[in-house]
C-alpha cells in the first residue's frame, strides 16, 4: 500500500542451537569459539554445576551443559536459544551486517527484541533474591533480582552502535530508519534507551506503562499517574507511545472488559505521541482458551501442566478472525497451530466492516482524528473528573478534542466545565462507543450530559469536519 513503511523484527540477543555459527562452536572451529558464552562447571563434592544461580527467562537454569564441548552455554530464554557474545567484536560486526543485509533490501526500520539481555557481567556473581522473592518458584525468573543479566551499562552502548548503523544510511538518502526497542524496566534504566547526552538509541522504547500497571480495578487517577509519570519522566522533545496488549500481554479486552476496548482505542489514539494496536484489538478481540495438549509456548511448557495457566501467553495468540467462516477465515487448512476463539462467528473483522458502531469503525475513525493538528500538536490535560471517570483534554489555539471515558459499574453524570472553564456550551460528538447513550454527529450539553458503564466519548468544540 502507498505510505506503508516496513518494520522487521530483529531479535539480536540469540541464535537458535542448530546455527552453523553454534554448531562451529561447539566444535571449537575458529573463529566461532567464542561467539557463545561457554563456562566451565562448577565442582562442588565432586559434582558438576552451573557456573552460578542465574535463571531463564522460561524457568530454571541459564545454563545448559554440552557434552562434547564439555562446557555450559547460557541461554537466557529456551535452551535452543542460545545468548550471543557481544563482548567478542566480530558477534558485534556480525550484527550490525544483519541490519545493513536488511537495510540494503528497503526496510525502513527495526522492532529490537530483547535488548536488555545483550550483555551479562563478566564477573558471574550470584544474583540476589528478588525483594518479592516468596512470591515465586526457586526456578522462576523473577524469584531473582537480576542485578547481573539486565540492562549492563555495555547493552546501552550497543544500541547506540546499532542506532549508528541506521543513521548511516539516512546520511545517504535523508530518509529515517526507524529503531524501537523492546525492555520491560523501570524508568530509570529505559529513559537512556533514548538517549544519553549526543548518544541516540531508539526512536522510542516501548511504553509497557498502560500494560504492566492498569487493569480492571484500575481508577481514574490511576490512568491519569501512569500517564502522567511517563510524559513527565521521558527527556525533552522525546517521543512518546501508547498500547494496551502485544503477544506476550493477555488481550486488551480481556484483561479489562470487552465492553471497555473502545475506550482504550481512544484513549492511546488521543495520547502525544504514536498508538500501537496489537492485532485483533482493534475488533476487541479476546484470549482464547487453549487447553495443555493444545498448549505450544516454551515459557508454558517448561513450567509444566499445573502452572502453566498462569504464565502462557498462547492466549492471546489466536488466529486473526477474518470473517465467519470456517476458522474465522484464517486457513483453508483443517487445523490452526492455536486455536480459534469460538466468538469468532460475532467477533470478526467481516461483521464489523458494515457497522458503522463497530470496534472497527471507531478505531478507522480515531485513526483518521490523530492526523488533525490538535491531536498531534496539541497541550495535553489528563484529569480525573470523578473517581472512575477520565478526561483527556488536548487543545491548539481555540480548538479541543475531549475524551471522556467511564471506567466504572454505573452511569455517570458528566460535567465537563468543571475541567475547563472555557469551554462551549455544547460540544461536537466526533465518536461515540459501541455501547453509548450518544451518536457521532450528536451535540451533547457539556455541563450536563450522561456515559454509561464502560462508555467512551470523543468530543470536540468545533464540528469534526473542520478539524481533519
Amino acid at each position: 500500500a502507498k505510505g506503508l513503511n516496513l518494520l522487521m523484527d530483529f531479535v539480536p540477543n540469540h541464535s537458535s542451537n542448530q546455527h552453523p555459527w553454534f554448531l562451529k562452536s561447539v566444535e571449537r572451529v575458529h573463529p566461532y569459539s567464542d561467539y557463545y558464552i561457554w563456562r566451565d562447571p562448577k565442582i562442588e563434592n565432586g559434582q558438576r554445576h552451573p557456573p552460578n544461580n542465574w535463571l531463564s527467562g522460561f524457568s530454571g537454569s541459564a545454563w545448559e551443559w554440552n557434552q562434547k564441548r564439555q562446557q555450559y552455554y547460557y541461554h537466557m530464554f529456551a535452551v535452543q536459544q542460545p545468548d550471543l557474545n557481544y563482548r567478542n567484536p566480530a558477534v558485534v560486526e556480525e550484527m550490525k551486517n544483519v541490519l545493513r543485509f536488511w537495510l540494503d533490501k528497503g526496510v525502513h526500520g527495526f522492532r529490537m527484541d530483547a535488548i536488555p539481555f545483550l550483555f551479562e557481567s563478566s564477573s558471574l556473581e550470584d544474583e540476589p533474591k528478588a525483594d518479592n522473592w516468596k512470591w515465586f518458584e526457586p526456578t522462576d525468573h523473577n524469584y531473582l533480582n537480576h542485578t547481573q543479566t539486565e540492562n549492563q551499562p555495555e547493552t546501552y552502548r550497543m544500541l547506540y552502535e546499532f542506532r549508528d548503523v541506521l543513521d548511516s544510511y539516512r546520511d545517504l538518502d535523508g530518509r529515517t530508519r526507524f529503531m524501537t526497542t523492546e525492555c520491560y524496566t523501570s524508568l530509570d534504566k529505559l529513559m537512556p534507551y533514548y538517549r544519553n547526552g549526543s548518544r541516540n538509541g531508539a526512536h522510542f522504547p516501548l511504553n509497557f506503562r498502560l500494560v504492566d500497571r492498569l487493569n480492571r480495578e484500575s481508577t481514574a487517577a490511576d490512568f491519569v499517574n501512569t500517564i502522567v509519570e511517563w510524559e513527565e519522566r521521558k527527556p525533552a522533545h522525546a517521543w512518546s507511545n501508547w498500547f494496551f496488549g502485544n503477544h506476550d500481554q493477555k488481550r486488551a479486552s480481556s484483561r479489562f472488559d470487552p465492553a471497555l476496548i473502545d475506550a482504550l482505542t481512544m484513549l492511546i489514539h488521543l495520547l502525544p505521541g504514536t498508538p500501537i494496536t496489537y492485532n485483533g484489538d482493534e475488533l476487541g478481540m479476546e484470549d482464547s482458551f487453549v487447553r495443555w495438549d493444545q498448549t505450544v509456548d516454551p515459557a508454558a511448557l517448561i513450567v509444566g501442566q499445573k502452572r502453566y495457566q498462569a504464565v502462557s501467553r498462547d492466549f492471546a495468540r489466536g488466529p486473526f478472525q477474518w470473517d465467519n467462516s470456517s476458522y474465522a477465515g484464517f486457513t483453508s487448512s483443517n487445523h490452526t497451530w492455536l486455536p480459534v476463539n469460538p466468538n469468532y462467528w460475532k467477533v470478526n473483522l467481516g461483521a464489523q466492516q458494515s457497522n458503522t458502531r463497530s470496534h472497527y469503525n471507531i478505531f478507522r475513525a480515531m485513526s483518521k482524528i490523530r492526523r488533525s493538528n490538535t491531536v498531534l500538536r496539541g497541550s495535553l490535560d489528563v484529569k480525573a473528573v470523578y473517581k472512575w471517570v477520565l478526561c483527556v483534554l488536548r487543545s491548539l489555539e481555540d480548538n479541543s478534542v475531549i475524551l471522556v471515558m467511564n471506567l466504572g459499574s454505573d452511569i455517570e453524570t458528566i460535567n465537563l466545565s468543571t475541567v475547563k472553564s472555557s469551554l462551549p456550551d455544547t460540544l461536537h460528538v466526533y465518536a461515540a462507543s459501541e455501547n453509548a447513550i450518544q451518536e457521532p454527529g450528536n451535540l451533547v450539553d457539556t455541563s450536563n450530559f450522561s456515559l454509561r458503564p464502560k462508555e467512551a466519548l470523543t468530543l470536540s468544540t468545533i464540528e469534526p469536519s473542520l478539524l481533519i
